[in-house]
């Protein structure tokens, strides 16, 4: 009898399903084991989320920051193109200003000395040099505005207007005094 108590005792109960059972004190052993493994090994994961959110709210603060940085720099793009724009069309009108003066000026040479060939001659030097001044000035504007940018070409667009308006102020000045020549030689071909 002894030995069949002794063989109850040692005997594991075996549930439904066939498995032995674990005695409720392993059981919650196991479990509170597992939850603090679990604990553990979620804890890094847990921070690097909480960096990863703190580093996601500063990055779309700083695309906030970004993308206002852009709207004012498309703003400030839009205005430093239209100057462009406008000072470009100045420096063509004050080109043809003086191209025009420089030919008015070579046309009143040539005709107080009657030479229509050197005119001719004057006229096709004058427009190469004109147009590789303009072919030079252009690949020199673009050269800046791609190497400086939109601020030290308009500097440059206002120095040359300035030259331009210099050399037709002069080419005025020349014109009026040629002109006094000519009356001058005319009076004295009269008198």
């Amino acid at each position: 009898m002894k030995k069949n108590a002794m063989k109850d005792n040692a005997e594991v109960q075996v549930n439904d399903v066939g498995l032995p059972e674990i005695p409720e004190a392993v059981a919650r052993a196991l479990s509170s084991w597992v939850q603090q493994v679990a604990e553990q090994t979620a804890a890094p994961a847990r921070e690097a989320l909480a960096e990863l959110e703190t580093e996601a709210a500063e990055l779309r603060e700083t695309g906030a920051e970004l993308a206002a940085a852009r709207d004012q720099a498309l703003a400030a793009s839009s205005e430093l193109e239209a100057e462009i724009e406008r000072l470009g069309t100045e420096l063509r009108d004050a080109r043809k200003v003086a191209a025009d003066a420089l030919v008015s000026k070579a046309k009143d040479q040539l005709a107080i000395d009657g030479k229509d060939r050197q005119l001719a001659d004057l006229r096709a030097q004058l427009e190469r040099n004109v147009a590789a001044q303009a072919a030079e000035s252009d690949a020199r504007l673009a050269a800046e505005m791609e190497l400086v940018g939109a601020a030290t070409a308009r500097d440059n667009f206002e120095a040359e207007l300035r030259t331009l308006r210099g050399q037709l102020d002069k080419s005025y000045a020349e014109r009026s005094s040629l002109r006094a020549e000519l009356e001058a030689l005319r009076a004295k071909k009269q008198g």
